[in-house]
């Protein structure tokens, strides 16, 4: 998404920005993205804070800017905290689970250009980050996951830095036992996906019941906006039954399960005569799968009809 030019006021006139304005910001957009991304699970709403972003920076005095990327970042985690607590009431009222709006593999901007949008994306990861409250995902986020110091940490919350190196100890505490859990390599996860997507194929119930974890869980949402269970489905051998009925009953003819770059990792789409209908993300320890997240809400998935 590039920016349009904007215009700003000083002393009363309207006045042209300095081109080496938009290339700063330009150059730190992609940090930013990943940033609200990260805190707030949305793609859309990631972008509307990037613009508001880019707005005050247009609009600031840049003679009171020491560091633009501190500023800028400071700035972009401020406006995420406030959508995330604005936005609290709205989770709580919505239908089944929530899970974060996935990113396709072409959305993200280049891994080579932003080295942070290749790493700790995962649906996994971005689960555990909700149960952190909005301070304590914004510390852990900036200072474990984009590297900020301290003292942009305490900038960006308006607290002590002490009080800072407590949140993220405690943030840090929180999501360390868990996440290590899930760090395994794409081959093993890629593997365990071709498995599911042949024995679904097949309907192959053993096979499939084989690939979970006995406390295996299946998380589904909809949203509202499509039939999903309203809680996380538990057991390997549950799990098994569910999809193959699906399989045989809701998919049963024209369904093709295929391969796919989600937030950074191996993940399936499954689609229906031509229609994404479902993305699949799972969570593995290398061996056998641990957590499935589908999103099958349209309107998380782009497919929700604009008639």
């Amino acid at each position: 998404m590039q920016f349009a030019r904007l215009r700003g006021m000083k002393n009363g006139v309207v006045t042209r920005e300095a081109p080496s304005t938009t290339a700063e910001f330009e150059r730190l957009r992609g940090r930013l993205f990943g940033l609200a991304y990260r805190m707030l699970g949305s793609r859309a709403e990631a972008e509307d804070v990037v613009q508001d972003a880019y707005v005050r920076w247009h609009q600031a005095d840049r003679d009171a800017v020491e560091n633009a990327e501190a500023w800028l970042v400071t700035t972009a985690t401020r406006l995420a905290i406030d959508r995330l607590r604005a936005s609290a009431r709205e989770r709580e009222a919505y239908t089944g689970p929530w899970l974060p709006e996935p990113l396709f593999g072409g959305e993200a901007p280049d891994p080579s250009r932003h080295l942070e949008m290749a790493s700790d994306l995962s649906m996994a990861f971005l689960v555990l980050l909700e149960r952190l409250a909005p301070d304590e995902r914004a510390a852990f986020l900036l200072h474990d996951v984009f590297d900020c110091g301290y003292g942009v940490v305490a900038r960006a919350l308006g607290k002590s830095e002490a009080a800072c190196r407590q949140t993220v100890h405690r943030a840090r505490t929180r999501v360390r036992s868990e996440r290590r859990r899930f760090e395994v390599s794409e081959g093993a996860k890629r593997r365990l996906l071709d498995a599911f997507a042949a024995a679904v194929d097949s309907q192959d119930e053993q096979t499939l019941q084989s690939l979970f974890a006995p406390d295996a869980t299946w998380t589904a949402d909809g949203g509202g906006r499509v039939p999903a269970s309203p809680r996380a489905i538990v057991g390997g051998d549950r799990i098994a039954r569910f999809v193959l009925g699906l399989r045989r009953g809701v998919y049963s003819a024209g369904v093709s399960l295929r391969p796919a770059t989600i937030n950074g990792e191996s993940a399936l789409t499954i689609v229906v005569d031509g229609q994404l209908v479902a993305t699949l993300s799972i969570a593995t320890d290398g061996d056998r799968i641990l957590h499935v997240y589908a999103v099958i809400n349209p309107e998380k998935l782009g497919t929700e009809s604009k008639s």
